[in-house]
Formats: structure tokens, sequence, C-alpha cells
């Protein structure tokens, strides 16, 4: 069973007093990389988050976002109103002196001058950390269920795509012995270029067809080829994902593509070769995004 490495999922929580608001968003990555947003209330339990992640993720870049909203009476912010006097007054002063007192956004400006809004200690809730404990776990599960979604639809992707390569490599027989006919006709025509027919030692020069005919033969390399296809497929169906295994048969997949091409001296069997090429370019695309 495939898995993605991208997912996402949003829970919301509503508690008495607050409104939670929990993300988390993954991509592929090599390795586990976490990247926690948490408010200064909960930062005490970002271990505890990133324990949860690696549990459930294993591999990939999440993105993880915890938003607190306040919605009752319970406010952990307070205002300082004399401060907030006094740099009302010196701004109204200094504004009349630059520009005659046309009038400013002063409240927009005191809010952001410093111990104006003052934030007061929250007390954590142990009660409430539980409840937004199994919201994240939540969260992680429809995460999993979205990777485990677009992992099937890469998977039948897969399976297209190698029976296509497969198709390619059935259409290669059909060349191969005229390709070979070309070969021999072609080597008899340059050698007669050089030398009279009746110089050349017919033995000698069979041999050496054989020979050079062994070198360009695509055999071996059809049978593993079909060989890593199927292996390929097989680990389609395993019941843990296997990206990074995926990614090692692709790339023996490719060199006998390759190896193939390299021997075929022929057009007809060079075209497939691009053919099959093409399919597995986009195999390799979708493969860095497995678990």
């Amino acid at each position: 069973m495939l898995k993605s490495m991208t997912g996402y999922g949003r829970e919301i929580l509503e508690l008495p007093s607050k409104t939670i608001t929990i993300e988390v968003k993954t991509l592929n990555s090599r390795n586990l990389d976490m990247n926690i947003r948490v408010p200064g209330l909960f930062r005490e339990k970002e271990m505890e988050i990133r324990s949860m992640i690696g549990r459930k993720m294993e591999r990939g870049k999440v993105d993880v976002n915890i938003y607190l909203d306040y919605t009752g009476e319970e406010n952990p912010y307070s205002l300082n109103k004399p401060l907030a006097r006094r740099y009302y007054e010196e701004l109204k002063e200094i504004a009349h002196e630059i520009d005659n007192g046309r009038e400013a956004d002063y409240l927009h400006i005191l809010t952001r001058l410093p111990d104006v809004v003052k934030s007061e200690k929250e007390t954590f809730d142990q009660k409430e950390w539980e409840q937004i404990r199994q919201s994240i776990e939540q969260v992680l599960k429809t995460v999993d269920q979205f990777r485990i979604e677009e992992g099937a639809m890469l998977a039948n992707d897969f399976k297209k795509r190698i029976d296509q390569i497969l198709k390619y490599l059935d259409g290669v027989d059909q060349y191969e012995k005229e390709r070979t006919n070309t070969i021999k006709e072609r080597l008899k025509r340059n050698l007669y270029e050089f030398f009279d027919e009746k110089e050349v030692d017919s033995n000698r020069f069979e041999q050496e067809l054989v020979y050079y005919l062994e070198k360009l033969d695509i055999t071996e390399e059809k049978v593993r080829l079909k060989k890593h296809c199927d292996y390929f497929t097989k680990t389609l169906d395993e019941k843990e994902s296997q990206g990074k295994k995926l990614n090692f048969i692709a790339q023996e997949i490719g060199r006998e593509i390759n190896t193939m091409g390299a021997k075929a001296n022929d057009v007809d069997i060079q075209r497939l070769v691009v053919q099959m090429k093409d399919e597995l370019e986009k195999i390799k695309e979708q493969i860095a995004n497995i678990l």
C-alpha cells in the first residue's frame, strides 16, 4: 500500500472561553522535517507534539500550526491606559510641530508601542490540553488518510506506466530479426568496398560477425527489464509503503532501458526506447512524493 508524503488536515476545537484551530500540512522530504508553531501557552507541550508527529508521519516535511482565539470574558491581555495617554499626548505634540496637527490614526500607532498592550500569564489547564491532544491525534489521522488516498491514485498511475513500458518492450521483438539481417548486410557491404570478395575468408568473417552480433545482442537486457518491471509492480502491493525501494528499482529499470538503447543500433528500437524512457521519467517524478 503506497502512501503519498502530501497531506492536509484541519480540526477546530471549541472550548468554554477559547477556540483552538489545528492545521497540519505535509510535503515530500528525504527525512522527517517538522516545523511547529504553537501559542506560548502550549509551548511546554511542543516536544510531546513532535513525538506524536514522529510516530505517525515517519517521513516528509510537516508544518503544524495551532491557533488560539479567545471567545469569552477570559482575556490574557490588558491595556496600560496611563502609558497610552502619555504616548497619545506626546504623539499629538510631535504631529502638531511637524504637519500642523493633521489628524492621524493614533489608536493603531498606540497599540504597537512598547508596553501599551500587556500579556498576562495564563495558567496552563491540563484538562484543556488533553482535549487539544486528542484533536491533534485526529488531525494526524486525517492527514494519514489523505496520504493513503493519494498513494492509491499514484499506485494506479505507476501500474499503467509500467504496463506501457512492457508493451513497448514487446514491440521490440518485431524489429529484432530485421535488425540482425540489416547489420549483417551493412558489414558485408562495407567490407567488400575495401576488399575483393574472393580475398575474404568466409569462415573468419562469420566468426567475427557472430562475435560482433553478440556484443549488440539485447536479449539479457530485455529479460532483466521485464523482471524489474514485475518486481516494481509487486512492490506496489506490499503492506508497507516502499518509496525508497521503488526508487532503487526504477533506477535499475532505467539502466536496462539505456543499455538497450545504446546497443540497439536500430532506429525503430531506439524509438521504442525513447518512449520507455518517457514513461519511466514520469514514474520517477512521482516516486519522489512516495513515503
